[in-house]
Order: C-alpha cells, then sequence, then structure tokens
C-alpha cells in the first residue's frame, strides 16, 4: 500500500483548521507542523472552502479527520461517502486520513433501508464487532490505497457482551488491517472519568502501555466539558493538566508521534489555539530521537 503523502514535521504539533481561523492561517501562516479538517467539509465539488482547503495544503501538510465513514457498521460502508472521500484524497495528497472506530448507519428491520444517525456511536468489543471493523477498514483502504487511521471513541455507554479490552481490540484491529491507530488522549480521561475508576490517570496510563508500540500514527488532545452527571468531550477548550500527563506517558511509550490540537467548539482566537500546539510542541521537543 502506498506510503501516504506530504511528511510531517514531527517537532511541530498542528492545529485544527476552522472558519474562523482560515484568513490568519493563510495570510500569516504560523508555525506548526500540520492542519487537520474535517473531511466531509469538503465533499462538494467546488466553493469557497474547498479553495480554502488548497491554499492551506500549498502551506501545510493535511490531514483529513473524518466522522462519516461509521467504520463499525454492519450495514457497510456508504458507497457515495467513499466515492466523495476518495476523489477528495486524490485532489489534496493528505499526510493523514482518519475516521473513528464507531457505527452509525444500521439496516431497518422493515423494509431493510440504511439509515444514518448524527452521531458517533460506540461498538461492542467482540469478536464478531472486530470482523465488521475489520473488513470496513480494509475496504477503505483498498480503495484509498493507503493507511487509514481509526481513532479510539469517546464512549457514553458499553456493552455487556464485550470479550476484549478496548486496547485489544484496536490492537487486534490493527495487526489485521494494517491500519493505524489514531490516539486520542483526552477520549482516555472523558471514557475514565465517565466509568468513575478510581485513579483515571493510573487507567490511562494502562491503556497506553497496553497498546503495540509502532500501531500509533497520530494523537489528538483537546479539553471537555464537566458537568453533574457526565463528562463530555465537547472540544470547547484548553487541554486539561490530567490530559497533559497521560500525553507526555504516550510519548515516552511512543516517541515523537505527529500531535493535533483540536477545538471544535467555543473556538477562540487563534492565539490561544496556538498557545496549546506550543505546549505541545514543547513536549515533542523533549522526546529523545
Amino acid at each position: 500500500m502506498p506510503v501516504a503523502a506530504s511528511p510531517v514535521r514531527r517537532e511541530l504539533a498542528g492545529i485544527g483548521l476552522r472558519q474562523p481561523h482560515y484568513a490568519q492561517v493563510i495570510e500569516d501562516p504560523p508555525a506548526i507542523g500540520f492542519v487537520e479538517v474535517h473531511s466531509e467539509n469538503f465533499y462538494a465539488d467546488g466553493g469557497a472552502a474547498l479553495a480554502v482547503l488548497g491554499e492551506a495544503r500549498a502551506r501545510y501538510p493535511v490531514s483529513l479527520h473524518g466522522v462519516g465513514l461509521a467504520l463499525g457498521s454492519a450495514a457497510g460502508i456508504d458507497p457515495w461517502h467513499l466515492d466523495r472521500l476518495d476523489r477528495l484524497v486524490r485532489r489534496i495528497e493528505p499526510a493523514f486520513v482518519s475516521d473513528h472506530a464507531c457505527f452509525a448507519r444500521a439496516a431497518l428491520e422493515v423494509g431493510g433501508a440504511v439509515v444514518h444517525a448524527n452521531d458517533l456511536l460506540p461498538i461492542a468489543f467482540t469478536d464478531a464487532s472486530l470482523a465488521i471493523l475489520c473488513d470496513n477498514v480494509g475496504r477503505v483502504q483498498d480503495r484509498l490505497q493507503r493507511t487509514l487511521l481509526v481513532e479510539n471513541l469517546s464512549a457514553y455507554l458499553s456493552f455487556d457482551d464485550n470479550t476484549l479490552t478496548e486496547a485489544d481490540f484496536l490492537a487486534a484491529l490493527c495487526r489485521r488491517t494494517g491500519c493505524g491507530l489514531l490516539l486520542d488522549v483526552n477520549n482516555l480521561m472523558v471514557n475514565a472519568l465517565n466509568d468513575r475508576v478510581a485513579d483515571p490517570l493510573a487507567h490511562g496510563r494502562a491503556f497506553i502501555d497496553s497498546l503495540p508500540r509502532g500501531i500509533v500514527g497520530e494523537i489528538h488532545l483537546a479539553g471537555y466539558c464537566e458537568t453533574p452527571d457526565i463528562v463530555i468531550d465537547d472540544h470547547g477548550s484548553v487541554v486539561r493538566p490530567a490530559v497533559w500527563t497521560l500525553y507526555e506517558h504516550a510519548l515516552q511509550r511512543f516517541g515523537a508521534v505527529p500531535t493535533l490540537v483540536e477545538w471544535d467548539t467555543d473556538v477562540p482566537a487563534l492565539d490561544v489555539l496556538l498557545g496549546q500546539a506550543r505546549q505541545a510542541t514543547e513536549r515533542l521537543a523533549r522526546v529523545p530521537r
């Protein structure tokens, strides 16, 4: 399978490129390693957004991060969605292409129509779910002719019939398909807090330590929101101290993995986002070569 184009400078963290920052990033490019966009926002055949992405691609490596492939769905991959992603990949030649270990597509019992939920829904960690996920990831990689990165999910429910740990499940996925893992460190903390584990940091470290070296192709950092009842992965604030601690642990285990700071709600001034990226870059600089 061909290696992805546009190598990323691993010593510089990247940022999610969002509409409020388009002009600043294009006109006065900051010192960042890469930019990441949500693939589905650029599926149109033309328009201003696609033009901006082309301008960004002329300045930085681009990561295409999807939210709609629904890789864990027994109903399979939507052909139209995969067609559009393939066209975008060929146009942009991204450094990374990624999506989530989730399902969103399901066939109705009556009539057989396939519906697509507007959410990233968790999957069971079973052999049956793993087989479905592997088949769908394989189909995407065969079509794109490149390695796909699959992200661990922030999940707000779990299944009683789980037979594998999440880390073992994801490791098996990477081993069987040759895909990589997009390790979202914030999601590890969100899940640990919602599961009310006694020591969330120790839980996150154990998850990281149980992953094989060499499978993590990108790391995501973000902020979360705490409510009286639940912790929400809203990407709407600075990275929490505990998440930085887990990130440092991940770097110790996996090395200087390309790292991105996500910020999707209550998007701040660009300087705030760049400040978060600089904190990640400082930690990357301390990783032995």
